[in-house]
């Protein structure tokens, strides 16, 4: 009886397969399912106005999942390259532009620095006596790389 008014009403087939992809899509968090349960929707909506056959509605639920699923990666391609670099997690890469003071001689290039409460290895290009002021340039794997900062005239 129910598969009899379904075929009778296409756009009830749509609505309900639309509500159940839609349904399973909020189970997972993928995105896969979100635009097909849209396009079912669509469709459902644009049968009821307009109605029309079957092999149009499949064909135009296709092209509408395709398009949908085709602007929603150009819109979050756009909105990732408008958006400032994520340096979540990444403290090396937070501490760059930091000016800090040397408390200990740097041998060969190398040695550590005090930031907050943890330890930091740092390499310049060359030896630098404690006390120089120096600012972060760059990060290399966990190793900050310095240079000395000079005063301003």
């Amino acid at each position: 009886m129910i598969l009899m008014e379904l075929i009778a009403h296409p756009h009830w087939f749509w609505l309900t397969l639309g509500g159940l992809l839609l349904a399973a899509e909020m189970l997972g968090t993928s995105g896969y399912l979100l635009w097909s349960g849209l396009a079912a929707v669509a469709v459902a909506l644009i049968e009821w106005i307009v109605p029309i056959s079957w092999t149009s509605q499949g064909i135009m639920f296709a092209v509408m999942t395709l398009l949908s699923v085709f602007f929603w990666y150009r819109w979050m391609r756009y909105r990732e390259s408008s958006q400032q670099p994520n340096t979540l997690n990444q403290r090396g890469s937070q501490l760059m532009g930091m000016q800090l003071t040397l408390d200990n001689t740097l041998k060969n290039g190398l040695g550590h620095v005090r930031i907050g409460d943890s330890s930091w290895r740092v390499q310049a290009e060359s030896d630098l006596p404690a006390g120089t002021p120096v600012i972060v340039t760059g990060v290399v794997g966990i190793t900050l790389i310095i240079q000395p900062r000079f005063p301003s005239a």
